[in-house]
């Protein structure tokens, strides 16, 4: 388990004389490949929280919300999801370009229960997978390194009341977020968006709703 635990995991499991557990836990949890049950799992949930970190080793949490099937296990080793329009910072894609180091949680808030996947990721250009995803600007793919569940006794048990409107779907116009028709970035939308220039004034309500 020295791979997986460093000198300060090893300090707090010292402390709270919790190494023999966390080392079992690890021996008999920890899978380096994606099972058919995970797969299933994965792909099941329209959701995800994703962890990258800059080249300064900064970390950068993004919430990646989509359709069921959002992320597509390719193989027992590969994972892929789409980056779709969002505010145009890049954080999580610029990320991966110089510190390939991410981590992907999926909660499934109604059956209380979560996995954990920690890989590298990368980006290729014209990634053929571009094409499952309606309106994806860039594919992240994921090779795994390690997933684990966790325990789910924290997990607040919640239901889907409604999904989001702007997520991408064939055959089907996205509708475009209010805060491009904000007066405060009229002149500085990318070409494609120019025509959503407007003069809405309140920035903090309607950041807020979209």
């Amino acid at each position: 388990m020295s791979k997986f635990f460093h000198e300060g995991s090893r300090k707090l499991q010292n402390q709270f004389e919790t190494q023999p557990m966390a080392d079992r836990l690890a021996e008999t949890i920890i899978s380096h490949q994606i099972s058919p049950e995970d797969k299933v799992f994965i792909e099941e949930q329209n959701m995800f929280f994703l962890a990258t970190v800059d080249q300064e080793g900064r970390p950068n949490c993004s919430y990646k919300g989509g359709g069921v099937g959002l992320v597509k296990v390719i193989d027992e080793y590969t994972v892929a999801f789409p980056i779709y329009d969002g505010n145009g910072m890049y954080l999580s894609a610029g990320n991966v370009l110089v510190n390939p180091h991410v981590g992907l949680l999926f909660i499934d808030f109604q059956r209380q229960a979560r996995l954990r996947l920690n890989g590298s990721a990368f980006i290729q250009e014209n990634d053929p997978l571009l094409a499952h995803w309606p309106e994806a600007e860039i594919v992240l793919r994921v090779t795994l390194r390690e997933m684990f569940p966790n325990c789910p006794r924290y997990i607040h048990k919640m239901v889907l009341v409604e999904e989001s409107s702007f997520v991408p779907k064939k055959h089907c116009q996205t509708p475009a977020p209010d805060w491009k028709r904000l007066e405060m970035v009229a002149d500085v939308l990318p070409a494609r968006d120019a025509h959503l220039a407007g003069d809405l004034q309140d920035p903090a309500a309607t950041i807020n709703r979209n």
